[in-house]
């Protein structure tokens, strides 16, 4: 339960952003354009995630949770201390990379604890705190945002962190020493990356991804523009897509175990592409909008979740440094969902008669289908017919 109440503050960083990207752009004093596109470099920032995060195997899973939450501290600390634009980037980096550090060593450090029977359940616990940070984190966020302006969450994120050190300080058990012949950084991601399943795994990873953050990043802008939506409406709708990630998370602790991993993550792919064909039609209402997002963040979620456990056991000699280049690619996967996200939402607003997300939701569909490819090809290097 500690793992997940510190994850919270992690991911509601990462998350506040995208239901109030519009608000933020006012505050800031920049277009959207912009802010995307900062959204964009913190992703890409993501890719040095390997290089961080393989801390955990070369100094141990506590001092990479530590050192991760520093970096996260370090991050919203400067936009406390100074709020504006360029502050605003180094705080996404930041606060991206802190996480990137802190979830592939808490996750070595359950993968080294957790048979893999079991483990499925496990992780899916963790990851309760994405859906907490949608379900708490943001409105908690919103409320700071209506009462004291755009810059008011971050002290409170920076206390936050700072207690959550403390905590996990006390909590931890030291890391045992490592031997004098253990791998370095640069041994391991040369393991890492001369292996033919883990690349195909990371590549899933970031194809899967990239289907989820085309629709994402511009949901916020599309109930504003379509509803006319307000912060305190933005806040509600980050509820219950909470509450969809949630469900994909009970939904993969219940199930995932007992129906094999990549059978689970096939069967999420397939709801989530049928959830996004499903949008430009409920989208029609804001109620009908909600409801097809409802659906998207549920099926997403599941899926995400149900391919952790089955990245921990693609190569157990590494883990702590394929975690964290499997989080790297999703972040690639994000800003490649980013990039495209803009003139994909732009194209669909400038064509008549064609709604704004169809050229979003087509694009999730083209990325899910690719990631059922890379997975395919995953199952079959490492006979896992789960």
């Amino acid at each position: 339960m500690a793992f997940t109440a510190v994850r919270t503050v992690l991911n509601t960083m990462q998350r506040m952003v995208y239901p109030f990207l519009a608000v933020f752009a006012r505050g800031l004093g920049v277009d959207l354009s912009s802010l995307t596109l900062a959204l964009t470099f913190r992703s890409v920032a993501g890719a040095f995630g390997p290089f961080v995060g393989s801390v955990a195997d070369s100094r141990g899973r506590k001092f990479g949770m530590l050192f991760g939450l520093f970096l996260f501290i370090v991050g919203v600390g400067v936009v406390a201390i100074w709020p504006t634009f360029p502050a605003f980037l180094v705080a996404l980096i930041l606060a991206m990379l802190g996480k990137y550090v802190f979830d592939p060593s808490m996750q070595a450090y359950l993968g080294d604890r957790v048979a893999y029977q079991r483990r499925g359940r496990v992780l899916a616990i963790t990851e309760f705190s994405w859906s907490l940070s949608f379900i708490i984190g943001a409105p908690v966020m919103g409320f700071l945002i209506a009462r004291r302006g755009w810059q008011a969450p971050f002290p409170a994120l920076a206390l936050l962190g700072v207690l959550a050190f403390g905590l996990l300080a006390w909590m931890l058990p030291t890391d045992p020493a490592r031997g004098e012949g253990s791998p370095g950084l640069f041994r391991n991601l040369g393991r890492v990356f001369s292996y033919p399943p883990a690349v195909i795994g990371l590549v899933m990873s970031l194809l899967i991804s990239a289907g989820n953050e085309v629709v994402n990043v511009v949901f916020g802008v599309w109930m504003e523009a379509s509803f006319n939506a307000r912060i305190a409406a933005l806040g509600a709708t980050a509820v219950v897509l909470g509450l969809a990630e949630l469900g994909g998370e009970t939904f993969t602790a219940l199930f995932t175990d007992r129906l094999g991993k990549a059978r689970a993550i096939t069967i999420g792919l397939a709801l989530n592409c049928l959830a996004a064909l499903a949008l430009p039609y409920l989208g029609r209402s804001q109620a009908g909008a909600v409801t097809g997002l409802f659906l998207f963040y549920l099926s997403f979620e599941f899926t995400i979740v149900s391919s952790i456990p089955l990245m921990t056991e693609v190569f157990p000699a590494a883990r702590a440094t394929l975690m964290a280049g499997n989080i790297a690619s999703h972040s690639l996967g994000r800003a490649l969902g980013a990039l495209v996200t803009y003139p994909l939402y732009a194209y669909g607003t400038a064509s008549p008669g064609v709604p704004d997300i169809l050229p979003s939701a087509l694009a999730a569909v083209g990325f899910n289908v690719l990631g059922w490819l890379a997975l395919s090809r995953l199952r079959r290097a490492i006979g896992d017919q789960r």
